[in-house]
């Protein structure tokens, strides 16, 4: 039996740096040995099909192949379809009622609890709020999140200590939902 995945490359492709082409991280999916393989935008977003049953093991697997390849670290995350889909349906937020732009979810590769993030005073960020789902972080940020200052306070080294973090928009979020759906 196999099950339909996704990766999560963090911090490619942007600016020119650290460039992992679409194709190629296609191919070498494939060349891994994973089926229906496909990618979403630029910015390192896979599904694929793995009779593996082990995300963290296909984690392993796609960093290394992908250093190899590319010449530079890359940090991800795998999920199942399944758990994308019920991030989805956990979301604390009205999606339906919001602009992409204003939701974004941050996937971990382990996970997280609220003590984390206990020294952010998170009632001076207002109307921008987050709150935390299974290895996920929801933020609504109503001015989208280029001018967020608590995705900035989020993003900060101290609180990320030890994690890996990956964000995507609403839209990302729905779209890998559809692409990994058995």
């Amino acid at each position: 039996m196999s099950t339909m995945y996704a990766a999560l490359l963090r911090g490619i492709n942007v600016g020119g740096h650290r460039r992992v082409p679409m194709a190629e991280f296609r191919a070498l999916l494939g060349e891994l040995g994973h089926e229906d393989v496909a990618t979403h935008l630029q910015s390192g977003n896979a599904a694929f099909r793995s009779a593996s049953g082990d995300e963290d093991a296909l984690r392993a697997e796609l960093e290394r192949a992908i250093e190899g390849r590319f010449g530079f670290p890359v940090d991800c995350v795998v999920r199942p379809g399944g758990y994308l889909a019920d991030v989805v349906a956990a979301c604390p937020f009205p999606a339906a009622e919001l602009e992409a732009k204003q939701l974004h979810v941050t996937y971990f590769d382990k996970p997280v609890d609220t003590a984390r993030f206990a020294p952010l005073d998170a009632e001076a960020f207002r109307p921008e709020e987050f709150r935390l789902g299974d290895r996920a972080l929801y933020l609504y940020a109503p001015d989208g999140l280029g001018r967020s200052k608590l995705a900035a306070a989020l993003g900060r080294p101290a609180l990320n200590r030890g994690l890996v973090a990956t964000s995507r928009n609403w839209n990302t979020v729905v779209k890998l939902v559809e692409m990994t759906r058995d």
